[in-house]
């Protein structure tokens, strides 16, 4: 276990590092943070003589921070409601990306992951990377049976520095939650939990190949959407192997206009992709940005890199799809009634006011084009309205806002007058009629019905080891209680902890005397 002082100690080294860019004046100008945390901020500005003004580096000092702080970084980037939209949108051009690692010791960890040398498993390998992010780095490659292969190597060492820093954040979100108020509210101890687990999935590249395989599994019926293949023979924990991808990075606009692309095509499916993997199947590619996407000659999109996923479970799906169609019709009535039915928004305030509220955030983006009005916007007003109503981070909702805003981004630029509620709502409305239509609610009780009765074996089974029929060996009788010479009793505590002590001490001090510590 770390110690306070350690933590204590990379804090100050990073709190120097973010107020020489000014990257902590957000907090300390906000009356909304604690004041104990204020002050502290300050004493660290103070302490590098950084005055308030001037431009506030936010991406920099993450970026100098190192790995770890990269990642949380761009965590962060999606929740203006913690951070506050400068430093969230500074955030937002925070790129994953860092030196590469020389190919001599990427040579060394795929053989050490693998056992076995190199060429056993690849006839050619590039050894110049196509990329180099915080956590691993890609080099193109080709199989001994003649494949073409992207291979993904973790950086050497980068588990154990992930584990060290995500500690001190663990350590540091428990204090200020525990400062009570807002922090509270905003729930920081959740976030880095989240982010804890999505970094610890990435950090296992079996878990990405998972990932993947499954995604590609839900999304087959999808036309003009696909998953590349994994080789698992050549994927472990420490090196992923999947089918290299010849298509066009979906940025490049220029090229696909040249290849004979049709943009809005493309942009409209992409954004039924992504609601297919969210709304119908709970499971989503959660990085999908724009280096992460390519497109093929036949229009075909093509995902890539499933370190970030996110999951969503059916009634949460069930609440986001009538969510979703109730902002695109303007229900802000059923809009609110399902955020208190989900429990987000505590009983004690008023629907009535919460739709009202939601009205002002949503009827301005009715019938617009995105160019215009975006989710992007609608998700800053609905943080904007979360004080207001007490409402706390619902973190299983995080990765699902910041895919939204990355699709969005995307199918703009391909293109800008696409209207994101417009491509949403037929989809949206479809699936609602088929999940929670009366056929589908009465299916769904004869499944319920059918499991609960298949349970009943196996609960009565349970019940009857907790409470077996009599007979077999006696009860042991119940054995008088003794007072333990650590026991603190009538004052006389002190000669156990004494007596404990000098033991203590002497079992030390007989282990220093035999070797066996020094």
């Amino acid at each position: 276990m770390t110690s306070s002082v350690v933590h204590l100690i990379r804090l100050s080294r990073w709190g120097v590092t973010l107020a020489r860019r000014r990257a902590l004046v957000g907090i300390e100008n906000d009356p909304n943070a604690p004041a104990a945390l204020r002050r502290l901020v300050r004493l660290a500005r103070l302490a590098t003589l950084t005055g308030k003004n001037g431009p506030r580096e936010y991406a920099a000092a993450f970026r100098a921070i190192g790995p770890a702080a990269i990642k949380l970084g761009q965590s962060l980037a999606t929740r203006p409601d913690l951070v506050g939209d400068e430093a969230a949108n500074n955030l937002l051009s925070l790129q994953d990306s860092l030196p590469p690692v020389p190919f001599a010791e990427i040579k060394k960890a795929i053989e050490g992951s693998f056992g076995q040398p190199i060429e056993k498993l690849f006839a050619e390998i590039d050894p110049d990377p196509v990329g180099a992010a915080s956590i691993a780095q890609v080099h193109k490659g080709v199989t001994i049976d003649g494949r073409k292969v992207a291979i993904k190597v973790l950086r050497p060492g980068i588990r154990e520095k992930f584990a060290r820093d995500i500690q001190t954040y663990e350590w540091a979100a428990a204090h200020v939650e525990a400062m009570g108020g807002e922090a509270s509210r905003l729930r920081p101890r959740l976030t880095i939990a989240n982010f804890k687990r999505w970094t610890n999935s990435e950090l296992d590249l079996r878990r990405e190949a998972a990932s993947a395989s499954e995604l590609a599994e839900q999304m087959a019926g999808v036309p003009g959407y696909r998953i590349p293949g994994i080789d698992w023979d050549r994927t472990n924990g420490r090196v992923l192997t999947i089918e290299w991808i010849d298509g066009i990075k979906i940025s490049r606009i220029d090229e696909l206009q040249a290849r004979g692309h049709d943009l809005a095509a493309l942009s409209e499916k992409l954004v039924i992709s992504f609601l297919t993997q969210a709304i119908s199947a709970g499971f989503f590619h959660a990085d999908m940005h724009q280096g992460n996407l390519f497109v093929e000659d036949d229009g075909t999109i093509v995902a890539i890199d499933f370190g970030i996923m996110g999951r969503i479970d059916r009634r949460a799906r069930q609440w986001l799809a009538e969510i979703l169609y109730g902002l695109t019709t303007g229900n802000y009535q059923r809009v609110a009634e399902i955020h208190f039915e989900a429990q987000y928004v505590p009983s004690y305030h008023s629907v009535g006011e919460f739709a009202t509220a939601l009205r002002a955030v949503g009827e301005p983006m009715r019938g617009k084009p995105v160019k215009e009005l975006s989710v992007g916007q609608m998700l800053d007003g609905l943080f904007a309205i979360t004080r207001d109503f007490d409402m706390q981070t619902q973190p299983h909702l995080l990765l699902l806002q910041k895919t939204m805003v990355m699709v969005e981004g995307i199918a703009t630029q391909l293109n800008p007058d696409i209207n994101m509620w417009d491509t949403a709502a037929p989809y949206v409305r479809s699936w609602i009629r088929d999940e929670l239509g009366p056929e589908a609610a009465l299916a769904e009780r004869i499944k319920q019905d059918t499991e609960t009765l298949f349970r009943l074996p196996g609960l009565i089974r349970r019940l009857e080891e907790k409470f077996p029929p009599k007979g077999g060996a006696p009860e042991a009788p119940p054995l008088a209680p003794i007072a333990l010479i650590t026991d603190r009793r009538e004052g006389g505590g002190w000669l156990g902890y004494l007596v404990a002590g000098l033991a203590g001490a002497g079992a030390v001090l007989g282990a220093m005397a035999t070797g066996w510590i020094g």
